[in-house]
C-alpha cells in the first residue's frame, strides 16, 4: 500500500482534492492531508512536518497558490525546504494565481457543481480562456456566480466534476501530470 501526503495551504484545496483524487488515484493509494493556516504557516512548518512524518512508501505533494509572488521563486523556496527536510523527491506544485483559477478553466464543472445554468458558455470569453493569468480568480468566480461560490463549499462541489484532461489552466494540467507520473513511477518495476 502506498501513501500520498498532501501538504496544503488551505482547507479549500483539501475539499477540492477529496472530490478529484478518487478519479485520479488507483485504490492501492491512501491519501492524507496536512492543511496549514495559509502560505506563511506552510513555509514556517513545512520542514518540521516533512521530517516528522513517519511511514514507508510515502510520497509527498505540496500545493500552494502563486498569488502575487514569482512562481519560480516560490517553487524554488519550497523545493529548498523539502531538501532541508530530507525529502528531495517531494512533488511541488503551484496553482497560478490561485486554486480558484482551476475552476475558471472548467466552467462546465462550476455550472454543474453549483447548479447554476449557463456558465459553460462563458468559457469562450477571453479572460476565461487562460485563467492562470487572472490574479483575482476567486473574485471573478464570485461575480460570475453572483455570490453563490464560496471557497470551501464551492471547492467541495466542483472538485469531483473537474475535467482531468482540461488544459485551459496550465498549472492544473501540470498538477494532474505530476500526480499521474507519481502513480506511474510507483507501478514501474524496480531497476
Amino acid at each position: 500500500m502506498s501513501e500520498i501526503v498532501f501538504l496544503l495551504e488551505e482547507y479549500s484545496a483539501q475539499a477540492m482534492l477529496e472530490g478529484l483524487l478518487p478519479r485520479l488515484l488507483p485504490p492501492q493509494f491512501t491519501v492524507r492531508y496536512i492543511v496549514f493556516e495559509g502560505k506563511q504557516d506552510l513555509l514556517t512548518q513545512l520542514v518540521r512536518r516533512l521530517r516528522g512524518y513517519q511511514g514507508t512508501n510515502v510520497h509527498f505533494v505540496i500545493l500552494r497558490d502563486k498569488d502575487a509572488a514569482d512562481c519560480k521563486k516560490v517553487k524554488q523556496e519550497l523545493r529548498k525546504k523539502c531538501v532541508q527536510a530530507g525529502k528531495p523527491n517531494a512533488l511541488v506544485r503551484i496553482a497560478c494565481h490561485e486554486l480558484d483559477g482551476w475552476y475558471l478553466a472548467d466552467l462546465s464543472a462550476v455550472s454543474s457543481g453549483l447548479e447554476i445554468g449557463g456558465l459553460a458558455k462563458e468559457q469562450n470569453r477571453s479572460k476565461f480562456r487562460v485563467p492562470d493569468d487572472l490574479a483575482n480568480a476567486a473574485e471573478e468566480l464570485g461575480k460570475l456566480t453572483k455570490g453563490v461560490y464560496q471557497k470551501i463549499a464551492g471547492s467541495r462541489a466542483i472538485g469531483p466534476l473537474l475535467d482531468l484532461d482540461n488544459s485551459r489552466s496550465r498549472s492544473f494540467s501540470v498538477f494532474v501530470a505530476g500526480i499521474r507520473r507519481l502513480i506511474s513511477d510507483e507501478k514501474s518495476p524496480p531497476r
